[in-house]
This record gives C-alpha cells, sequence and structure tokens, in this order.
C-alpha cells in the first residue's frame, strides 16, 4: 500500500534501502537435519493444522503491538481468516496511527465483512487521504451507496505522489473498467516537485492498475522496470516484480530468472530485495522452486530481509518450507514473526490448499 510496512516487496525496500547485507546470522533458524524432521512432522495435516492455530494465536497477541508497522501486518495477515480478523479489525479501524487505519479499511473491503460498514463511514472525514480513499474503496467493495469521485481528485490533484500512487492500487483492485480513463488521465500528469524516483513507482502503479482493468499493452512498462540503470532504480525494480507475481505475468518467467542471477559490473548479484521478490513472484505463479534464494538470506542480519524471506517461504508453501516458517516464528523481531505466522496461514488454508507429502510434496492448488 505503500503507507505502512506490509509484506510487499516495495515496502521492505522502502524500510531497507536495497540494502541486502551479509549473512550475518543474528536469527537461529533450523539446521538441515532439524528441517528435514520438522517438513516430515508438517506434512501431517493434523500437525499443520496445528501450527495454523499457533500462527493465529500468535497474531491476535501482536495485534496490540506498540509499532503502527506490526499492527498493519497483523491486520494484512489474518485477512485470509475472517472470522477471527473482525474483533482485531474492528479496533485497528480506531487506530490513532493513520497507516494502521488506512490497512484495516482496505482489509475490510476485500475481506467484504458487510457489518463493518458503519464503522468505516467516519473515516470518510479523516485527515488523511490515505485513510479517505482506503474508506472509500472499503465500503464499494462491501456493496454500499457510496460517492467515489474524491479518489478522482485525489488521483489527479493530490499533492503526494505515494497517495496517487495508493488511490492507483485501489481503483485497480476494484475492477471497474470505467477507471481507465481517469488512470490515463493521471499517467499524462506531470508532478514538478516529485522526485524521479517517486514518479516512477506511481507510473508503475498506474501500469499495474490499467492491467487489472484488462489494458495488458501496459505490462511492457513494467517489464521496463526489470532492468536498472542505476542504484535509484532498484526500488522500482522491486515494485516491478511484486507487481509481475501480483498480476500473474507469465511471459516474464525467464526475465526474472534472469534477474534473479544477474550480477553487476563488480560481481555482486541484485540485491536481497530484488531477489526475493523475484523468488516469490515466481512462486506466485506456481513455480516454487526458488526457496534456495531464502534460504540464503533466512539468518540476515537486516529483520526486513528474514521478513522478506519468511514470505517467500509462505508463498512456496512446502512443508519444508513450513519448517522454516516454524523457526521464524521464534524471531527476536516482531516483524519477522508477523510475517512467518502469515506465511503459515497462507500456505495451510484449507479451502485453497493441501499438503503434499514430506519427500518432495508440495502445497497444491485444489
Amino acid at each position: 500500500m505503500g503507507v505502512v510496512v506490509c509484506f510487499s516487496v516495495a515496502s521492505l525496500t522502502a524500510v531497507t534501502g536495497c540494502a541486502s547485507g551479509g549473512k550475518t546470522r543474528s536469527a537461529k533458524q533450523p539446521d538441515a537435519p532439524a528441517t528435514v524432521d520438522s517438513a516430515r512432522r508438517l506434512s501431517d495435516p493434523v500437525a499443520a493444522s496445528a501450527l495454523r492455530e499457533r500462527s493465529l494465536e500468535l497474531l491476535s497477541k501482536m495485534a496490540d503491538d506498540p509499532t503502527p508497522q506490526v499492527r498493519a501486518n497483523v491486520i494484512e495477515a489474518m485477512a485470509v481468516t475472517p472470522g477471527r480478523l473482525e474483533p482485531n479489525v474492528t479496533k485497528a479501524l480506531r487506530d490513532e496511527n493513520l497507516g494502521v487505519r488506512a490497512t484495516a479499511a482496505v482489509v475490510v473491503g476485500k475481506a467484504r465483512l458487510r457489518n463493518l460498514s458503519p464503522a468505516l463511514r467516519p473515516l470518510l472525514n479523516d485527515q488523511s487521504s490515505f485513510v479517505r480513499a482506503s474508506a472509500i474503496f472499503g465500503l464499494a467493495k462491501c456493496g454500499e451507496d457510496i460517492d467515489r469521485s474524491p479518489l478522482a481528485s485525489m488521483l489527479l490533484t493530490d499533492p503526494s505522489p505515494r497517495v496517487r500512487s495508493h488511490v492507483a492500487f485501489l481503483l485497480g483492485e476494484m475492477g471497474e473498467r470505467s477507471a481507465l480513463g481517469l488512470l490515463h488521465e493521471a499517467a499524462r500528469i506531470s508532478m514538478p516537485r516529485a522526485s524521479a524516483a517517486e514518479m516512477r513507482l506511481l507510473q508503475l502503479q498506474l501500469a499495474e492498475a490499467m492491467v487489472k482493468l484488462g489494458e495488458d499493452d501496459q505490462i511492457a512498462t513494467i517489464r521496463a522496470a526489470l532492468y536498472p540503470s542505476r542504484p535509484e532504480d532498484l526500488e522500482a525494480t522491486a515494485l516491478a516484480v511484486q507487481i509481475i507475481g501480483e498480476i500473474k505475468d507469465r511471459g516474464s518467467i525467464d526475465e526474472l530468472i534472469y534477474l534473479s542471477a544477474r550480477k553487476d559490473e563488480t560481481g555482486n548479484k541484485m540485491p536481497a530485495e530484488v531477489r526475493l521478490g523475484v523468488a516469490g513472484a515466481l512462486a506466485r505463479m506456481g513455480m516454487k522452486e526458488g526457496g534456495f534464494i531464502a534460504d540464503e538470506y533466512a539468518a540476515n542480519k537486516f529483520p526486513p530481509i528474514r521478513a522478506q524471506a519468511a514470505y517467500v517461504y509462505g508463498e512456496i508453501g512446502r512443508p519444508e518450507s513450513l519448517a522454516r516458517l516454524e523457526g521464524f516464528m521464534a524471531d527476536p523481531d516482531a516483524m519477522v514473526r508477523v510475517a512467518a505466522a502469515a506465511g503459515v496461514l497462507k500456505s495451510t488454508a484449507p479451502a485453497a490448499m493441501k499438503l503434499g507429502s514430506a519427500a518432495g510434496g508440495s502445497v497444491q492448488p485444489d
């Protein structure tokens, strides 16, 4: 979303500045034999279900964490379990932090928690544009009669390119092709006070929204960002990778694989955020062989990198990945623990996934 640190590549990149760091061990991860044993145990649906319940309990306890980023990520993580989500999201809609309120409003819409629509209405007058836009989205997705014209005003006139990016993302999620003209108009507007990096991110979010609304020719704009020529282009590259996974652009698979192995003139590979983003994006498209990239960064000294590794394990969803996530649930950093619990919920969602055998089995769609 751009307001808070979520499980997305772009958000993590914004926090760490694409600093991949070394492999300094500050978070103990299971050694290979322990991971194999845990994977064998977690191939049992009963054991996996128990781990899922532990993850839900952990997230519920962290819903009141003093760090806004943690509270927001808890809400996002629990979106896949609407029955357990409602008490926490109700509280989050009144949170003192605008990022938490905005996240909660979006989650209410995505989960279509219609009985919470009345709690969204006060946010239409929130002082934050992020929150107001999110409240409109939430009400619209819940089927409420709501004036959506403020979204157009924010997209075209808000002084913050991040607000415009957020609105573009919401319009893409709303799925109404009538917004295409508005998105094209926004793409033509210059923002002299915005940095070049901010404008690149905005153009990518606009392109993503257009693709979601049916304009596949905009995929070229997203793919072009996969080739950074300067260090300041890397945040856009990370976002482009994330978007490709989101829209499942299988035509970019070869380019993503190349990007994960690409080296600069000094022999260094792409930053961790980009390589982990590639592994996650490929996993979302059914190519779940990128666990070795997450393994490289599982004990990284930077918590956001470990959190992103946990995200990748959640996308892969194999028993050995669940074993890694179980280890991450004891990480000293709260953001990593939330990312691990979110990965467990994604990997063990009963309506969408089933566990294969420990020996080479994987979590596969039904």
